[in-house]
Formats: structure tokens, sequence, C-alpha cells
């Protein structure tokens, strides 16, 4: 056991220790400028995805009901802890950090979900899979092969395996606290309320996420607003302090304004998953009329989780007492749950257990996907996907009921880290590809089509399904 300790360990040092996270701010910074900006020119696009589409298929995944899978994947435990432990280390500026790599990461997520959609595949069901690892292999070609089974790999490991048995930990561990509630009837329950959603697949998944996501994002922004009006008199303060911290003019924690730089951008990137390679394999189950429309739609559930959601934690923790720059003392989901009770009361971690709880399962329903997308791409067998989903429900039941036991699971961050790397090395290289399909979006909304349309006759170099775009010029869906 120690010798694969000491070796995640080396791969973790090799990924998140040093290279990985500017890495992923530089190709932010790179995908947003040679772009023109584009998370900027469509941002008013982007709240369009919100209203129902009469022309939408019902039989199929709807824009809609891909963003709010993945926003409930994005949005999970790093919102309400991941942000306390940011500010906690490094001061009120890791705040302003986070807004920065949001912004930046809502380009890359823009590109990738194009991609993704451009390279999705028809189901002999009549549904849509797509992801990094089939836009490498239909994009890149077949010498990389290997890249793309690495990248499947390495999420089934992280997310599908990893990241769901720290959330059966979380939801187990809130219940316990704040409720009594034993960790092995949390276990069943979560097991049991997994199985039925993973068992339904994706279509199940994504009627879940319509209902579960819009009530957990809306009633925990609701809880927020309220508190920033009950301290409205306290909040341009906060907002100064954030900004004076993140520049190192007031150093609240040691460090100062490097600090505040690492703990920001690290949480942002943990948070919001852009650039990671995650989200666009559940980006490629929708159905659009272009692939940038996805792509677009994606760059908003970045925007949701880390300058909404993350937002109103951070306002949460900095509008009250509780917290003490620089001082030791609570952490974690404990410093969001006590400043929530101090500014409402103690029935405040009530409500929080209850978000933990919408939070996780959300995210729970999307690591599964993940794994899903991943091993089809490797295997059609549906037994192999039969023994996942029984995995995972064991999976989340030993996360719910032996916190110790998710030690094990240490392997996912390193993992991650490899997945990143795989997906960073396949965007650079379709880069190129990606422009191409924002050009001739762009090109259509200037020539005055409002909603434009995927044509892939007009690309006949690309490697793409045509039967997973009936809207294109001289198509019928019957085709």
């Amino acid at each position: 056991m120690e010798f694969f300790n000491t070796i995640f360990n080396a791969i973790n040092d090799l990924t998140w220790g040093w290279a990985l996270v500017p890495f992923l701010v530089i190709f932010g910074v790179f995908f947003t400028v040679s772009s023109g900006f584009v998370q900027f020119r469509f941002f008013k696009r982007m709240f369009r995805v919100l209203r129902s589409d009469a022309d939408a298929d019902p039989n199929k995944i709807s824009a809609r009901e891909a963003l709010f899978v993945s926003v409930g994947g994005r949005v999970g435990g790093g919102n309400i802890a991941g942000v306390a432990v940011a500010i906690t280390a490094g001061g009120p500026g890791a705040v302003f950090w986070m807004w920065a790599i949001a912004l930046i990461g809502m380009c890359s997520s823009l590109i990738e979900a194009t991609l993704a959609q451009l390279y999705k595949r028809t189901t002999p069901e009549g549904d849509y899979r797509g992801g990094p690892a089939r836009a490498i292999i239909h994009g890149l070609g077949e010498n990389y092969r290997w890249l793309a089974v690495v990248y499947a790999v390495c999420l089934i490991a992280s997310f599908a395996i990893g990241f769901n048995a720290f959330q059966g930990n979380t939801v187990a561990g809130a219940a316990l606290d704040s409720l009594g509630v034993p960790r092995l009837w949390t276990g069943i329950v979560l097991a049991l309320a997994t199985g039925f959603i993973v068992f339904g697949g994706i279509h199940r998944i994504a009627k879940a996420a319509d209902v579960v996501v819009p009530v957990m994002a809306i009633g925990y922004l609701a809880m927020a607003l309220l508190i920033i009006l009950i301290n409205i008199t306290s909040l341009p303060g906060v907002i100064i302090d954030i900004v004076a911290n993140a520049f190192g003019f007031r150093e609240a924690v040691a460090g100062g304004m490097g600090a505040a730089i690492a703990n920001g951008l690290r949480r942002g990137l943990f948070s919001n998953e852009a650039g990671l390679g995650s989200a666009p394999n559940v980006a490629a189950t929708a159905y659009v009329r272009h692939p940038v429309s996805q792509g677009i739609t994606q760059s908003f559930s970045v925007f949701i989780d880390t300058i909404i959601i993350c937002s109103c934690t951070a306002f949460i923790i900095l509008l009250g007492d509780v917290y003490q720059p620089g001082a030791e003392g609570v952490d974690g989901v404990a410093l969001t749950q006590q400043s929530m009770v101090s500014h409402v009361g103690s029935w405040a971690q009530y409500y929080l257990t209850a978000a933990i709880l919408l939070f996780s399962f959300s995210s729970i329903m999307y690591n599964y996907y993940l794994g899903e997308n991943a091993l089809s791409f490797m295997t059609n067998n549906p037994m192999a996907l039969n023994v996942l989903r029984v995995a995972i429900m064991g999976i989340v039941f030993l996360g719910a009921v032996a916190p110790g036991a998710t030690v094990v699971f240490s392997f996912s961050d390193p993992m991650m880290g490899i997945l990143a790397v795989v997906n960073l090395l396949a965007l650079m290289m379709l880069f190129p590809v990606a422009m191409r399909i924002i050009t001739d979006f762009r090109n259509q909304l200037k020539a005055g089509v409002s909603k434009p349309i995927f044509d892939p006759a007009k690309f006949p170099d690309l490697d793409t399904d045509p039967t997973a775009w009936p809207d294109a010029p001289g198509r019928t869906p019957a085709e």
C-alpha cells in the first residue's frame, strides 16, 4: 500500500503540485484571446437555454437538461467546503482569483464542449455519446487511441469511483453531525437512491437533474441573498477586502497575495472543472442545432458554479464574524455552517445539511454518467455496464458507512491530474478545428440566422456523424 501511495503522491505532485494549475490558466488565457473573448461575446445567449424550446425533441436530452446535469456535477461539496478552505488558507483575496479563473475557464469549457458535440456519435437507441475520448479518436485519428484509453481509465478511476466515495462520505457526515442519523442508514438510503437513478440511464439522470439542480441552486441562492440583505451595509467593505487582499494591499494570511492567488485558482479550477475534460461527456448528450450552442451552455455552467454559487458561500462567510483572518480555528464545512448559523440561527445547520445532500447527490449522478460514458468507449458489453452500476452503489455505501475507507480512494486526485493533462493536449491539437466551428457559428449570426445550424457537408474533412445532426440542410429526422 505504501508503494502505491508513493506513486500516487508523485503523480499528484507532478500534476496538481506545480504544473497543471499554471497550464490550465495559461491555456485558458490563450483560448480566450485567440477566440476573440468568445465567452463574453456570447454571454447574452447563455441565458436562452433556461427557456423551454418548443422545437426540442422530447425523446432527446435537451440543452437545458444537459446544463443541469453538468451544473449538478460542478456544483458540489467544493462550493460549500472548498470555498471555506480557500478563504482560510488564502484570505478573502482568494475569492477574487476564483472569479478570475472562472471568467477564463468559461472559454476553456466552451471549446471542449464544442469539440465534444462536434465529434459525438448516435447510439442504436437514438441517443448521443461523445466527450474527449471520442474527440481524440475522430479528431486526431486512430494513432491516438492509446491516449483516449488513458483518458477513459482515468475518468472512471477519478470520478466514478474515487469522487463518489467522497460524496457518500460528505452526505453521511453532514447527516450524522446535524441530524444524528447513523451513517449506516444514510448509506443504505443513498445507495438505493443512486441505484434507482443510474439504472435508468442518462434519460433518468437528466430528468432527475432537471428537478434537483434548480431546487438546490435556487434554495442556496435564496439563503445567501437573505444573509446579504441582513448585512447589506457591510457588503461594500467585504468587496473592498476581497480586492485589497487579492492584490496584497491587505495581507489577511501568511503568504499574502501569493497565497490568495494559489488557493483561489486551485479551488476555482477544482470547483468548475473547466479544462479538465469531465463536463464535455455530458455536453455531448444534448440535442442541439450547432456544436457551439452547447459550448455556450457549458460556459454558462461554469458561470453558475463559481460566479454565483461559490460567491454565495464566500459572502456567507465573509459577512459573518466566525471567520477570523489568519487565525487557527474552524475550517471547511464547519466554517460555512457556523457562519450561516451566526447570521440566521441554529435552524440553518439543517438547511445546510439538506443543501449538502442535494449537492452531493447531483454530483453522484454526474460522476456515474462520466464513468458510464468512459466504459461505453472501451466496451459495448451490457454486463460491464451493470457491473459498474452495482459497483457505484457499493462505493457510495462504503464511503458513507466507513469514513476511514475513503483514504483508499486517494488515487482520485492524481488520476484527475492525468485526465486534465490528456484533455489539455487534445484541446491544443484540436483548437484550430474548434475555431473553424466557432467561425461558422459567428458567420451565420452575422447573416441574420438567429439559431445557427451545423451542416456536416460544409466540413467534409472532419470525421463527424451526419446522423447526429438531423437539422442539417437536406436531412430529415428519420434519416
